[in-house]
């Protein structure tokens, strides 16, 4: 794990150390942590910062196609050049076929890959913390979909 997560983590303990209201927003953290001298920004944690605000707002812009979809305009896909791993992004209105085909597949893999840690958990809260019926969910999202389509259609 990276060092500067391991940081962020120990501010986390500290805060509920110092008998902070818990469980706790991210914000009530953070406020904490740079009121009492806990974190503060390096050039490079604003860069990142930066970046994240600027991929969030990337990621929720969006537009009406021809069809009347409403769908996200820009998309973002890792690929490697010249030995480095790089998060591209493009819009959708213009990229190519191989962009898109990269974006789709990795965010495939990221949703199969929240399902299977979901079920870790789900399967350890239920062997560890529950003592009741044991919490269950299907995996299935195909009926989500389709009543996805159905209600966009209406």
């Amino acid at each position: 794990m990276a060092t500067y997560t391991r940081q962020v983590q120990k501010i986390v303990a500290a805060y509920r150390a110092a008998g902070q209201p818990w469980p706790a927003t991210k914000e009530q953290i953070a406020s904490w942590a740079v009121r009492e001298h806990k974190w503060l920004p390096q050039t490079s944690t604003l860069i990142r910062q930066c970046a994240d605000e600027i991929a969030d707002a990337m990621r929720l812009e969006s537009f009406v196609d021809p069809q009347g979809r409403n769908v996200r305009a820009k998309y973002p896909a890792t690929v490697e050049r010249n030995g480095a791993r790089l998060t591209l992004w493009d819009d959708g209105r213009t990229a190519g076929r191989e962009f898109m085909a990269i974006h789709f597949a990795q965010r495939r893999q990221g949703i199969s890959g929240d399902c299977k840690k979901m079920k870790s958990d789900m399967d350890s809260y239920n062997d560890n913390r529950n003592p009741g019926t044991p919490i269950q969910t299907s995996f299935d999202f195909t009926r989500d979909v389709n009543e996805g389509e159905a209600a966009a259609a209406a």
